[in-house]
């Protein structure tokens, strides 16, 4: 059944455009995750510069968290760099333990796991490969080339995520510069770890198009396939006209970092968060921004002129994008998170920072069910204290498929599923609607599931069962080639799958 979908009863997110086959008058849309919180201050001695390159995940009952600080500088072979760690019992609340491990100012009454040009970007896993070793089971990877002080890709174990040692005397054979957050995990759906590293497509650093992402995998953490830039679909990163008079490099699209990771609830997709890289150059809309002097220092455009650095010119924000393959991926143009209203320490190089990592969290709407939680970077530590803020989202919910009143369809590929009832997560308004028919290859609707059989859908559920005339036992219908087509009015359709 060649061109035809498997999909089993997996879950299936509308974050691509690999399921569907025609639109009419419904579009794709991207959702974006809602500031809450503040989750984390920056405030001790030692936490300055922070948090940097921060990395949260759930583990055995609790939510564990990793960033960047320094007691010093914050360049890249600074050794003085520290690896600090948070915990919560809820994803919400989050404190500072007193580890033990590191003296600063003659007391070890701090949170640092982790001190020296590793600290610059070290990022823990979870590593969930079924044959790890207990002591193992925690791994991070962090440091940069030798002429910048490091030694190359370091490796570190642990049985507990808090008392770290390296794997071993070696550094992983993995080429870069890994002067950014460098990513890996196990991809359980393909039985091998990936790695994802912030490199340049030429060796001159200022060159627009320059910063993206190279991949590699292996089967067993130390043997690493030769590594290969990321594809991009429909093209690079969006690929927008340039506009001279905006940016001067014409390039809104450089990956600064990645955020790749499997999600959890469908583990066949890769879901990324790159932190997109756009040198607007010194305009009218620059000078407008917050915290002006300080930005015209740093761009040169200030009283005596001065060096020009990226930080008076550059803005960053956080970009979406899906894979099926963790080599090619569909990226939405649009960001995912903006920088949001002007404020101090806003609109800044670094600013709106992912933390790498997706948890669930309880909602704070009573009787909701929980959402994801994201932690995003904000004061970029220009006011002494950088901060973390928790940001929600409905599960599954960054792209859907939406029509507005007047209504629109979305008709999928041939598919074939395994199962006996069809489950969306679904939102409409109070005068919206869902209606699914079931089709054959040819077109036609199966009798008995034709659009004018479906009881209309109406409401916001992550779980609808969608019934007939008949009723809701889709089973008769498995493995036999099918298209969905599913009418919508002002309703956003988010993913579904076919449960037992």
């Amino acid at each position: 059944m060649s061109g035809v979908l498997s999909l089993g009863n997996r879950r299936e997110l509308l974050v691509d455009h690999c399921l569907i086959e025609r639109l009419e008058g419904a579009r794709m849309a991207l959702h974006h995750p809602q500031p809450q919180e503040l989750s984390i201050t920056c405030d001790a001695p030692w936490e300055a510069g922070g948090p940097g390159y921060p990395t949260v995940f759930f583990d055995n009952g609790r939510y564990r968290l990793y960033y960047r600080t320094s007691a010093g500088a914050t360049g890249d072979s600074d050794a003085c760099q520290c690896t600090c760690y948070a915990e919560s019992a809820d994803g919400i609340r989050w404190h500072k333990p007193e580890l033990g491990l590191f003296e600063f100012a003659g007391s070890k009454k701090n949170n640092i796991l982790w001190r020296g040009v590793m600290s610059h970007n070290f990022t823990p896993f979870c590593d969930t490969n079924p044959a790890c070793p207990p002591h193992q089971r925690y791994k991070a990877v962090g440091g940069c080339k030798a002429e910048w002080g490091g030694e190359g890709l370091i490796a570190v174990v642990s049985d507990d995520g808090i008392h770290w040692r390296r794997l071993d005397d070696k550094c992983l054979a993995l080429d870069g510069n890994f002067d950014s957050q460098n990513l890996i995990f196990w991809d359980a759906a393909g039985r091998i770890y990936r790695a994802y590293w912030r490199d340049h497509r030429v060796a001159d650093p200022t060159v627009p198009n320059g910063r993206d992402v190279r991949t590699a995998t292996s089967p067993d953490f130390l043997h690493w396939s030769g590594s290969r830039w990321l594809d991009y679909d429909p093209n690079r990163s969006g690929s927008p006209e340039r506009d001279q008079t905006d940016d001067p490099s014409g390039d809104h699209h450089q990956f600064y970092t990645n955020g790749i990771l499997p999600y959890a609830r469908a583990p066949h997709l890769l879901l990324g968060f790159p932190q997109r890289y756009v040198d607007r150059g010194w305009t009218v809309s620059t000078d407008s921004l917050p915290e002006r002097e300080a930005r015209r220092r740093h761009a040169g455009q200030g009283i005596g002129g001065g060096r020009p650095t990226r930080e008076g010119t550059v803005v960053t924000d956080v970009l979406f994008m899906a894979s099926r393959d963790g080599e090619r991926f569909f990226v939405w143009p649009e960001a995912f998170v903006r920088p949001g209203i002007q404020r101090p320490g806003s609109w800044y190089y670094g600013g709106a920072w992912y933390t790498w990592g997706l948890v669930e969290t309880a909602s704070a709407l009573g009787g909701a069910p929980d959402e994801l939680s994201f932690y995003i970077q904000e004061g970029v530590s220009r006011d002494g204290s950088g901060r973390l803020r928790r940001h929600s989202l409905r599960l599954d919910g960054f792209g859907s498929v939406y029509a507005p009143l007047p209504g629109g369809t979305m008709t999928t590929r041939p598919l074939t599923f395994a199962g006996r009832r069809l489950e969306i997560n679904f939102s409409t308004s109070a005068g919206g609607r869902l209606r699914v028919e079931i089709q054959g290859q040819d077109g036609r609707s199966f009798p008995g599931f034709a659009l004018d059989d479906c009881h209309l859908q109406y409401g916001d559920q992550l779980d609808r069962i969608v019934s007939w005339n008949g009723g809701d036992d889709v089973g008769a219908l498995a493995g036999r080639p099918m298209r969905l087509r599913i009418e919508l009015k002002d309703a956003d359709l988010f993913g579904f799958r076919f449960a037992q």
